[in-house]
């Protein structure tokens, strides 16, 4: 096994890991409302369910966007690109990945430094649950470091290889097309 076939075998791992991390948030948050609700039904108070639930909403999105990625799952405007020939589009592909790979670094660069200040200022959530906000801002932190390796893994991959790995899932004939 050659060292980029490992490296590929680990970064596919990582981002399926990231999809799998995910839904698990999504389960939190069905279970916070659950208990929410049975709380409610027999009189008793969650405090800071609302914001839980928000704290794993916000965790369920950023790590599911490098999976989302590489399903071809993101919204691509792709009438130009079709519009053009072959070669252009490569261009176009490179020019598009480059920017998003250098916004994923930029936002990741900044979400670790405001995590690091609420952390050192021992900045607490505004809720009744007063929890330390360095804690829900790692999911961000995390699954944005994630999403950038994928942005930039992409762009290499398109730049070496001409292809940038992104294939949507096919429906299969007979079901609604959206």
């Amino acid at each position: 096994m050659s060292k980029f076939s490992t490296v590929r075998t680990v970064l596919d791992r990582l981002y399926f890991t990231s999809g799998v991390i995910a839904s698990m948030f999504l389960v939190a948050i069905l279970c916070l409302i659950i208990v929410q609700m049975l709380a409610r039904w027999t009189g008793e108070v969650f405090p800071g369910a609302p914001d839980y639930a928000g704290y794993c909403m916000a965790a369920a999105s950023f790590f599911a966007f490098a999976y989302a990625l590489n399903r071809g799952s993101h919204i691509r405007v792709s009438i130009l690109l079709n519009a053009v020939g072959e070669r252009t589009r490569r261009y176009l592909n490179i020019w598009c990945f480059t920017i998003g790979a250098a916004l994923g670094w930029y936002f990741c660069y900044y979400a670790i430094k405001m995590t690091y200040w609420s952390w050192k200022f021992k900045d607490i959530s505004q809720g009744q649950d007063a929890t330390p906000l360095w804690i829900p801002q790692m999911a961000m932190v995390i699954g944005v470091t994630i999403f950038a390796i994928a942005l930039t893994d992409h762009l290499l991959h398109l730049i070496f290889t001409g292809d940038h790995r992104i294939h949507a899932e096919k429906l299969k004939r007979g079901e609604a097309e959206v």
